[in-house]
């Protein structure tokens, strides 16, 4: 019965992938981002060599653009997959591999952290200088206390988009899941922003990654609920910001994120963003303070909770899925006559339903 578990994919390979994922959350907490030759940067050198030979301003011509590079990227997953099954001394590199690849979380850290650091020794023009590795509004005009919100607003918004989906990607569809929400994220970071150029050639990769992100989102929401007394700030008020005001945001998926953290660490965030010649003036979220530079700090604390804790649910995912899956294929409290019956239903070739 375990061969033929192992013939379907649904026993195996998942302790393998469990193991990748938690190996690749832990490089990214230890190692951040690889310094050089970046997956994630090559694929965005191809992506951008192929919108340079078939943009039209055009939603056809961009739905296009974008199912070819996020097949492509699902297919080389799945081709990983499939020559990597049933040998999980090679899967659970591979997956730990990828899953560093495709995690940003520790760099999002960092990245936060160095402005704190500035805004702490009152060097705005460092500061300012740094914004662009954290959000895309213009820095030019913006003060210490604006960068501060823009720097917490990117943390908790990218918390998201940079750690917990590709985990969640990953605990529903391993390798293809995981390379294939970073193309989509990636696509949407380079063409799905609103602009005279990809208004319409990019509005399906936008679309695609709003799609990519709802679940995430509302995870890594629910999880900032649960960690708001790592930072200092309250889970009933997290959960209550959340709910009052994560609709009130212009993403679908952003004010849900940025709204729980609000909460939780007993801020106001939204505002007026500049966006070189577009502005957006968003809803406030929460009921405190603006930030400052110590709220930083507090934010980036409260991320890495979430993300870590998102990596560990998503390997007991996978976990979970292994035993559950043999838990239906050969029932323990039946009778013996009724198991003999469904292993030979399971012996017989016809298909089953199988599971993350």
């Amino acid at each position: 019965m375990d061969a033929v578990l192992r013939r379907r994919g649904t026993s195996r390979p998942d302790v393998p992938t469990a193991l990748g994922l938690a190996a690749g959350a832990a490089a990214d907490l230890l190692l951040a981002d690889p310094r050089r030759r970046h997956p994630v940067a090559g694929f965005g050198t191809a992506a951008a060599a192929l919108e340079r030979r078939v943009w039209r301003d055009s939603r056809a011509a961009g739905a296009g653009y974008a199912a070819v590079l996020v097949a492509g990227a699902a297919g080389l997953g799945a081709g990983l997959d499939r020559v990597t099954r049933g040998r999980p001394a090679v899967r659970t590199p591979v997956v730990a591999v990828a899953t560093w690849a495709v995690l940003g979380g520790t760099s999002l850290g960092r990245a936060a952290t160095a402005m704190a650091g500035a805004l702490d020794a009152g060097d705005l023009s460092a500061a300012r200088a740094l914004l662009p590795t954290l959000a895309g509004r213009d820095p030019s005009a913006l003060d210490a206390g604006e960068l501060a919100r823009a720097t917490v607003e990117s943390v908790a918004e990218n918390t998201s988009d940079a750690a917990v989906a590709p985990l969640v990607w990953g605990a529903v569809a391993g390798l293809p899941g995981l390379l294939a929400y970073r193309a989509v994220n990636t696509l949407d970071a380079m063409v799905g922003h609103r602009s005279p150029r990809y208004a319409r050639f990019g509005w399906a990769a936008a679309r695609a990654d709003d799609v990519a992100n709802w679940l995430p989102a509302r995870l890594t929401a629910a999880l900032t609920v649960a960690g708001a007394p790592l930072a200092g700030g309250s889970a009933r008020e997290a959960l209550r910001v959340w709910r009052r005001d994560g609709a009130a945001h212009p993403s679908p998926n952003a004010g849900r994120c940025e709204a729980a953290a609000a909460g939780a660490l007993g801020l106001r965030l939204g505002g007026r963003n500049v966006y070189g010649s577009r502005v957006e003036d968003r809803p406030a979220l929460g009921d405190g303070r603006g930030p400052g530079s110590g709220d930083v700090a507090r934010a980036v604390r409260l991320s890495r909770a979430v993300w870590l804790a998102a990596a560990a649910l998503a390997a007991a995912a996978r976990l979970a899925g292994r035993a559950r899956a043999e838990n239906q294929a050969v029932p323990k409290s039946v009778h013996p006559g009724v198991r003999t019956a469904n292993v030979r239903r399971a012996t017989s070739g016809r298909p089953s339903r199988r599971t993350a």
